[in-house]
């Protein structure tokens, strides 16, 4: 990672933690132990690349980011929730997240149900949480937004992928079906950061297409390199199980094309991101930082 996208995510970053903070009770507040479970989970050391994809596509269109800030605060809430319950012993029952214990692991699996779901709902919430002095379009813009986030996390996208998956164990399924799974599975949520930060920023019917294509392409680019990442790193540097989907008899783009192929593809996802973004200029330099970052990640 260049020292360029460092600083660029890092600037990022630090506007989302403190919202994050801001936006869920404290650890001791009633009823104490669901909170000490969200916010384990929370924040236990993620990369923010979601929210991050959020405040840069809002400053992609000329969005201010005060705008975007609590939509991409929804979208890391919704991904932490949607980790908690991939790791459970019903879903991947995995004891590993981000090199810590998972949820379950720690706070028991009754417990760990109930962090995702409050994350999930308090996600929902904080978007409906208009504050004074929004105008029609900026009304209009949330509720956009939301409606995009919902289809994401929806049975066309985030469940519908997680059912394909856990119905893939075990059996061969081609290239075509490998790919519906993981657009839905992680592609639907990274593309409606993007797309969600560019309506929440005042994105035109133009840039929202140049937006989308991007999107589609980190999207998949995303599982490609997590395939590749899960073949030939180990836990540590995971910071999760190795070996799990393989051992699952799960697909993977490593499995059905083969280690070389599946890092060109990754490759080729990036030029189609980085070509995506060539109309809107330096503004969104970030953007494209953010897609060499997922193709070039280690761990």
């Amino acid at each position: 990672m260049t020292r360029k996208t460092l600083t660029a995510l890092h600037d990022l970053r630090l506007a989302v933690e403190p919202a994050l903070d801001q936006a869920l009770p404290p650890e001791d507040a009633w009823p104490e132990t669901i909170h000490r479970a969200v916010r384990y989970s929370l924040f236990a050391g993620g990369k923010r690349i979601r929210p991050v994809l959020v405040l840069a596509s809002g400053e992609a269109v000329g969005g201010a980011r005060e705008e975007v800030l609590p939509f991409a605060c929804a979208v890391e809430m919704i991904h932490t929730y949607s980790l908690i319950h991939d790791d459970l012993p019903a879903m991947d029952d995995d004891d590993l997240r981000r090199g810590k214990p998972t949820s379950h692991k720690v706070f028991g699996e009754a417990t760990a149900i109930l962090a995702g779901d409050a994350l999930l709902t308090r996600a929902f919430h904080l978007l409906a949480e208009m504050p004074a002095g929004l105008d029609e379009t900026r009304v209009l813009r949330r509720v956009q937004a939301t409606a995009v986030l919902g289809e994401a996390c929806g049975t066309s996208g985030l469940i519908g992928g997680q059912v394909m998956d856990l119905e893939s164990e075990g059996r061969a399924i081609d290239a075509r079906e490998l790919e519906r799974l993981h657009r839905a599975k992680t592609g639907a949520l990274l593309s409606a950061c993007v797309r969600g930060g560019a309506l929440l920023g005042g994105a035109t019917e133009a840039d929202l297409a140049l937006l989308t294509r991007y999107a589609g392409a980190i999207g998949l680019a995303f599982q490609v390199v997590d395939d590749v990442l899960d073949a030939t790193e180990g836990a540590d540097q995971l910071g999760k199980t190795a070996g799990k989907d393989e051992a699952a008899g799960k697909a993977t783009y490593v499995g059905i094309h083969g280690l070389e192929r599946a890092r060109e593809m990754a490759v080729k996802l990036r030029g189609e991101a980085l070509e995506a973004l060539e109309p809107l200029g330096p503004r969104a330099d970030r953007l494209a930082e953010i897609a060499r970052l997922i193709v070039d990640r280690h761990s």
